[in-house]
């Protein structure tokens, strides 16, 4: 194949061609041919190529007329929704979620599977849960395995992509040890060969969801957050709105150490952010304290609660505040201080431009405390990256994880100029234990 001084083949630039189009016409569509040119920087011969082959391959159709000035109507163009399929999971603390959406990413089905018992990660019930979501999400749309682009999933933990045999999570906090967990997923034959698992950080799918499609839109650098029992961020310092640059790498941020010799977190080490700020040590606090009851504790205690049971519980331990109760409202501002504080050190060290707030107990407590976190983060940042910051919430909402992950398998198909690549090939995982310690057990966990 013909290659230019660059290095690059004639392959190569037709497929960044298609890319150029097809992000174009997702983030900035409908445009006419002619508007494509100056907005991709290709010649009206590119231009009318590409999209002659794009309309061929079904991802294009036309969205109405326009008259021009003085010459003919010009043919607007669009992504057509109907032409591929993605499918978006959460491995969350409540529950599996997983969503089938079209190419504009609009949801078309959709199922929630609890863990259980409260706050189990074994391995292997959450793979069967993946599994029959899949299945349940693609019956229910009317949708074949074979129509989708890939599946990506967001699960807590660090997640090695360039692992032997497939992508393998290392998940602390949940007791997951080097899981494979995408040799077993293929294992299940939920989807055929062919469709990529493509797995990642729940942090930074957060965050890539809220960069391309929230409240991230316009900014370079940013840091989102995920809050739920336990903390953890994603930095992004080449945001685009224009197109799918990544979600920016996960930051183990919730295991920064904000008290000597403090608090013991359940990774195992002491005195981590996670202790003073998660969900889950802001209910063990509240009932060390004497507050909430049963509603703080859980029925078997903090640490074996599940999350719907958190859930609960920061509703009563919201609603004490708001009657006036002052342990309660003792507890929200010290969380509030150290999650200040805690935003201090990325303040410091990444002077991000936007702090985007999501996950469920930061959608429950946003409201509540994003007033003083803000004023604790300032007065503990440093005065010149402080003063160029914001901090305000997400605003896609509890399922903006799963729209994330929903966009792992996108930015592929966009790298790939809208051809399906097929996945790497993937060893089994022979005698792979699937019944994992869960995070109740003697050893704590991280991530």
């Amino acid at each position: 194949m013909t290659t230019g001084r660059s290095g690059r083949t004639v392959r190569d630039l037709r497929t960044g061609n298609r890319s150029a189009v097809l992000q174009q016409l997702y983030f900035g569509g409908p445009l006419s041919r002619q508007e494509l040119g100056p907005a991709t920087g290709l010649s009206s011969g590119s231009v009318s190529n590409v999209v002659g082959e794009l309309v061929a391959d079904g991802l294009l159709e036309e969205a109405g007329i326009v008259d021009s000035d003085g010459g003919r109507p010009r043919t607007l163009l669009r992504v057509a929704p109907g032409s591929a399929h993605m499918i978006g999971i959460d491995v969350g603390e409540t529950r599996v979620r997983v969503e089938l959406f079209d190419l504009t990413l609009t949801e078309l089905a959709r199922t929630e599977l609890p863990l259980q018992p409260r706050g189990c990660y074994d391995v292997g019930p959450i793979v069967d849960h993946i599994r029959s979501g899949i299945a349940t999400v693609l019956e229910r749309a009317e949708v074949g395995p074979d129509r989708l682009l890939g599946v990506g999933i967001g699960v807590p933990g660090i997640v090695d992509r360039d692992a032997p045999g497939g992508t393998v999570v290392h998940g602390q906090t949940i007791g997951w040890d080097a899981v494979p967990l995408e040799a077993l997923l293929r294992a299940t034959g939920a989807v055929p060969p062919e469709v990529p698992y493509i797995i990642d950080n729940g942090a930074r799918t957060l965050g890539q969801a809220e960069m391309w499609f929230g409240a991230g839109r316009g900014a370079r650098d940013a840091v989102v957050v995920l809050f739920g029992s336990g903390v953890g961020a994603s930095l992004i310092t080449d945001g685009s709105p224009d197109g799918p640059t990544p979600g920016g790498a996960p930051l183990e941020w919730g295991h920064l150490t904000v008290q000597v010799r403090g608090r013991r977190c359940r990774c195992g080490a002491l005195g981590c952010l996670e202790a003073y700020t998660g969900a889950e040590s802001l209910l063990a606090r509240w009932a060390e304290r004497g507050g909430g009851g049963d509603a703080a504790a859980g029925d078997a205690g903090v640490g074996d609660a599940g999350v719907g049971d958190e859930e609960d519980a920061l509703a009563a331990l919201l609603a004490a505040a708001g009657g006036g109760d002052k342990v309660a409202l003792d507890l929200l501002d010290e969380t509030a201080e150290y999650l200040g504080a805690g935003l201090s050190d990325v303040i410091n060290l990444f002077q991000p431009e936007r702090i985007l707030i999501g996950g469920w107990a930061g959608l429950m407590l946003g409201p509540h405390i994003l007033p003083a976190v803000r004023e604790h983060a300032m007065r503990y940042s440093l005065r010149h990256p402080a003063a160029r910051v914001t901090i305000d919430m997400g605003s896609l909402g509890p399922d903006a994880v799963t729209v994330g992950a929903a966009t792992l398998p996108l930015a592929a198909f966009f790298a790939a100029g809208g051809r399906r690549t097929p996945p790497e090939p993937t060893a089994e995982a022979p005698g792979w234990q699937t019944s994992l310690q869960t995070r109740g057990g003697a050893t704590a966990a991280g991530g």
